[in-house]
């Protein structure tokens, strides 16, 4: 009994360091996709779509046809059913025959609609992982902001202190004294607007991820490598999930096209019935065949299939418009992504380092009479500007990853 209940004291304990793992990109993405409503209607939508298409191009329901022919209403045989030779009681079946090529278009046509619903259900999924992303993002960048915020406050509040200091032993202005506590409240009210803005932006990736957004997040990824070069992206623009629904559209209306023209061409249909009559006559049979007449196809066929080929053009115009666009878009976020991590090397390399160390000299020279109060404050103000800037640029640099890999992940429909 020892042993088990160390064993499940063991497993709960690993499972409550899973749960406290650090939220990544991905993971936020992946829960975004297997909770999100949005991805729960496409399915559906594709599983009806899947559900109905063995009926499309079938045949018909037979009908079933009861009727009483030539009964008599006026003479001494009135509403009899036996006694003239003319009254019968008659009942049939009835089958309509569409032609052949409306029968297979139909059947074309619900195999296009899986088509549509299987694009429609990668858009959504698309959609839901950028959502997720930049939410995740959103809200890292927030939180480190604050984190980078907290750490300089303190030098900041010691200069202002400082400078205070200054005030009293008349080596300093009561000017430059409030400016240094104004940096102060300045600093305050980023770090203020920042926890506003991180508890919006957590609330907006819990309507992706539900709980999971409460746990600590990971690092912004800035140095993951794409699966896919530009050219090759550009080259796969018509498989990537934005797009797809546009193309499958577009077969489907062809399809509406060439069963609007299959209506030129006569349906037909047949009835086989037998006729009963009164015991003193024959029985009958009747083998019946009907055929349409297409006759007046410039004010009947000829006004739909126009129709349906205008929307042939309209759907290619749009699709002409996204692909240029969505071209444009993974041109620029490639740019961003490539020209974003050169940088955020640069910043790492130069302007952060020389922020800081001007920031120290220009206080430490403060400290030794050297030097003015406001070059100090200067300093401190750019070495916050250039750190919250650099968070910002690690967001875009990931924002543009996650959109550019998830349109690679795209090419491959789920």
């Amino acid at each position: 009994m020892g042993y088990r209940i160390l064993a499940l004291a063991l497993l709960l304990a690993s499972t409550t360091r899973a749960d406290e793992r650090p939220l990544s990109l991905e993971d936020a993405i992946d829960l975004a996709i297997q909770q999100a409503p949005q991805v729960a209607a496409a399915s559906a939508t594709l599983e009806a779509s899947v559900a109905i298409a063995p009926s499309a191009g079938r045949l018909p329901d037979p009908e079933l046809a009861t009727a009483i022919d030539n009964l008599p209403i006026n003479t001494v045989d009135r509403f009899s059913l036996t006694r003239d030779f003319m009254t019968m009681r008659r009942i049939g079946i009835m089958q309509s025959f569409p032609n052949r090529e409306k029968r297979h278009l139909a059947s074309t046509r619900a195999s296009q609609q899986i088509a549509v619903a299987q694009a429609e259900l990668g858009k959504s999924r698309f959609d839901t992982a950028q959502a997720a992303s930049d939410a995740w993002i959103a809200f890292a960048v927030s939180e480190e902001s604050l984190t980078r915020l907290r750490t300089l406050r303190p030098d900041i509040e010691l200069q202002a202190a400082a400078a205070r200091g200054a005030l009293a032993g008349g080596r300093t202005s009561t000017v430059e004294a409030l400016a240094a506590q104004a940096l102060v409240a300045r600093i305050d009210e980023r770090i203020l607007s920042l926890e506003q803005d991180a508890e919006m932006r957590q609330a907006e990736l819990a309507r992706w991820i539900g709980e999971a957004a409460e746990r600590g997040l990971a690092p912004i990824p800035t140095n993951l490598e794409l699966g896919r070069s530009m050219q090759a992206l550009v080259m796969a623009v018509p498989q990537h999930s934005p797009i797809a629904p546009f193309l499958a559209e577009i077969a489907l209306a062809q399809t509406d096209v060439a069963l609007a023209r299959a209506e030129k061409h006569p349906d037909w249909s047949a009835e086989l019935s037998y006729q009963k009559r009164g015991p003193e006559f024959s029985d009958m049979a009747s083998l019946e065949f009907r055929v349409g007449l297409p006759f007046f196809t410039k004010h009947r066929q000829n006004p739909v299939i126009a129709e349906k080929l205008a929307m042939v053009r309209a759907h290619e115009a749009e699709r002409d418009a996204q692909v240029r666009m969505h071209t444009a878009e993974v041109q620029a976020t490639f740019a961003t992504w490539r020209r974003g991590r050169e940088r955020l090397t640069h910043y790492a390399a130069e302007l952060l380092p020389l922020a800081r160390d001007r920031s120290r000299a220009a206080v430490a020279s403060y400290g030794a009479g050297r030097g003015d109060l406001r070059g100090a404050i200067d300093a401190l103000t750019e070495e916050t500007d250039a750190e919250l800037e650099y968070v910002q640029l690690q967001g875009d640099v990931a924002r543009a990853w996650a959109f550019l890999q998830l349109l690679h992940d795209s090419e491959t429909p789920k």
